[in-house]
C-alpha cells in the first residue's frame, strides 16, 4: 500500500483530530473542530521578519473574522530547531504587546521536538506539546477565560495529560504523530 505525504495544514488538522481531540489533550478542541472554527495557516516564509509579519496578519484575520475561534500558525521551515523556535515564540509574544493585542490573544506553543524544562528529551510527557510542525496557537483570550470558567478544575488538565502520556509511552505517541503525516492510497 502506497502512502502520500500530506500538506502541513492537513497533517496539523490530523494531529488536532487524531491526538488532541481524540485523547482529550485539550478538552476545548472538540467543539471547535466540530464547528470548523479553527484556521490552519501555513507560513511559507522562513526569515524572522517575514514570519512575524505573517503572524500579525494572522491576528488581524482573527480580528476581522469572529467566526474563526482560534488559529494554528504553522511554520514548516526555518524553525525546526526547538530553541530557535522558542526564541520566535518569545518575540511573537512581545510583538502581541507592541501591537496592542495584550489581553486579546494569548499564545500556546507546539513543536515536533517540544521538551518541557527539566524533562528528558525522550519523556512521553513532552508529547502533550509535540506537533507535526512548529506551530503557534493564537487563542482568543476572552474565549479561553470563558472555557476555563465553565470547566471543573482546569488546573488538573496538564497533570492529567502528562499522566496519560506516561501511561501510553513515547513510542505510542511517536507512532501516532507519524500517522498524521501520511494518507494511505
Amino acid at each position: 500500500m502506497d502512502t502520500v505525504e500530506l500538506s502541513p495544514a492537513q497533517q496539523t488538522r490530523n494531529w488536532v483530530e487524531k491526538v488532541i481531540m481524540k485523547y482529550n489533550i485539550c478538552p476545548f478542541a472538540r467543539q471547535e473542530v466540530l464547528r470548523n472554527s479553527i484556521c490552519y495557516q501555513v507560513v511559507d516564509e522562513q526569515a524572522l521578519a517575514e514570519v512575524l509579519t505573517a503572524f500579525i496578519k494572522a491576528c488581524q484575520t482573527l480580528d476581522e473574522n469572529p467566526q474563526i475561534e482560534t488559529s494554528l500558525f504553522i511554520i514548516p521551515r526555518g524553525f525546526e530547531g526547538f530553541y530557535q523556535y522558542l526564541d520566535l515564540v518569545d518575540i511573537a509574544t512581545d510583538l502581541l504587546i507592541e501591537q496592542g493585542y495584550e489581553g486579546t490573544y494569548q499564545l500556546a506553543s507546539f513543536h515536533p521536538d517540544y521538551c518541557f524544562d527539566g524533562e528528558p528529551q525522550n519523556s512521553a510527557a513532552n508529547y502533550t506539546n509535540r506537533s507535526p510542525f512548529p506551530t503557534i496557537h493564537i487563542i482568543r483570550e476572552t474565549s479561553m477565560e470563558q472555557a476555563l470558567a465553565d470547566y471543573d478544575d482546569p488546573e488538573s488538565i496538564p497533570e492529567r495529560n502528562i499522566a496519560f502520556a506516561n501511561r501510553k509511552g513515547s513510542e505510542f505517541f511517536a507512532n501516532l504523530l507519524q500517522s498524521c503525516a501520511h494518507k494511505s492510497q
